[in-house]
């Protein structure tokens, strides 16, 4: 295996960690018992870690890719998808730290949660096709 076949493979590693955040998040967001709050530091270790190795071994492999800049439209659209996710799943995050002390979920997260999923959702699907490239 070459350099580009493990920043790929880590690449989507990563990307598999997201996604596994965004289920665990469902589960706090849904369950009504307060013991389901024990899930939020394993969510929030695979948001941290899978948000830190996309953004790392994506910005690597489109530098690393002759056929593909950093500036390329798809690129560029995927670094903001990435900060919008990133931000709000940090901050939906935080909530449910928060919320273990209390013991009981937080108000106000299902539209954090919304944003988050939804801009992983367009994030998967512009890393797919990558539109314009």
């Amino acid at each position: 295996m070459d350099l580009y076949d493990w920043l790929l493979f880590l690449h989507v590693l990563a990307g598999f960690a997201i996604v596994g955040a965004v289920v665990v998040f469902a589960v706090l967001l849904v369950a009504p018992d307060p013991a389901v709050l024990r899930l939020t530091p394993l969510a929030r270790r695979l948001w941290d870690t899978g948000g830190g190795g996309t953004i790392l071994f994506g910005v690597w492999l489109a530098l690393n890719r002759p056929e593909y800049e950093i500036w390329d439209g798809w690129v560029i659209a995927a670094l903001v998808l990435w900060v919008i996710a990133a931000a709000a799943g940090a901050r939906f995050g935080m909530g449910y730290s928060s919320a273990i002390e209390v013991g009981r979920p937080p108000e106000r997260s299902l539209a954090l949660y919304g944003a988050m999923t939804l801009a992983v959702s367009l994030l998967l699907i512009d890393m797919i096709f990558k539109p314009g490239a």
